[in-house]
């Protein structure tokens, strides 16, 4: 589920970088890989749209969620539509 999570934020973000160059337990944010709150958006658009869930902006759960590529990607395993 990370591999595929880190390739969908690299599509969903245009970054130029291979999926696997994210590291797992590195932060999405500030000092790692360096994503802001509209970068946040276009992730959770995306999740949208291939889960089936919604990430809600207002959840106070969202600094752990996207702490890391690992959370997020348990977080999307335990929440996706099967």
């Amino acid at each position: 589920m990370e591999s595929e999570v880190a390739a969908l934020i690299v599509e969903a973000l245009h970054l130029e970088m291979a999926p696997e160059d994210i590291a797992p337990d590195a932060p999405l944010f500030g000092e790692g890989l360096g994503l802001d709150s509209i970068d946040a958006l276009e992730i959770a658009l995306a999740v949208s749209r291939r889960y089936g869930f919604q990430l809600r902006s207002d959840d106070e759960r969202n600094g752990q969620i996207f702490a890391s590529l690992r959370n997020l990607a348990a977080h999307i395993e335990k929440n996706r539509v099967q």
